[in-house]
């Protein structure tokens, strides 16, 4: 890739961080990124690893604690910070006590007791499941 056209192109469409519509009608994201045409997978496998990083960095600095639980149960949490986002995760309370408390048939319960578990139904039993047995669901 010739690092001129790209400082060119740049020029011409300006960096856009959120969605916008482009003067032809087309949603639009980036650098000109016609939403419309879809994202490769690869794009789409760079975007969740980056997803899931952030919602890892935002559970370590909100929740110290979080990183002396074993890696399955860190994972429910991150998952579920990934799927909600943070400023939500942190509204479950008692489940986030019941956690810190190493009590995690409690916080199970309490994460089907949600409506968030309405919403997501499937994978919040999944994710209950793994926080109950401390296995991952193959």
């Amino acid at each position: 890739m010739n690092e001129k056209w790209m400082s060119v192109t740049k020029r011409y469409e300006g960096l856009r961080l959120k969605p916008y519509t482009c003067p032809a009608g087309h949603l639009t994201i980036g650098y000109g990124h016609n939403l419309e045409n879809g994202i490769t997978a690869d794009m789409a496998e760079y975007m969740l690893r980056r997803d899931i990083a952030l919602a890892q960095m935002e559970v370590g600095a909100k929740l110290p604690w979080a990183s002396q639980l074993d890696e399955v149960r860190q994972f429910v949490l991150i998952d579920m910070c990934f799927n909600m986002g943070l400023s939500k995760l942190l509204t479950f309370k008692k489940f986030l006590a019941a956690l810190q408390q190493k009590n995690y048939d409690i916080a199970a319960q309490e994460m089907l007791n949600s409506r968030w578990a309405k919403q997501v139904a499937r994978r919040a039993g999944e994710l209950a499941e793994m926080m109950k047995k401390g296995v991952y669901n193959d």
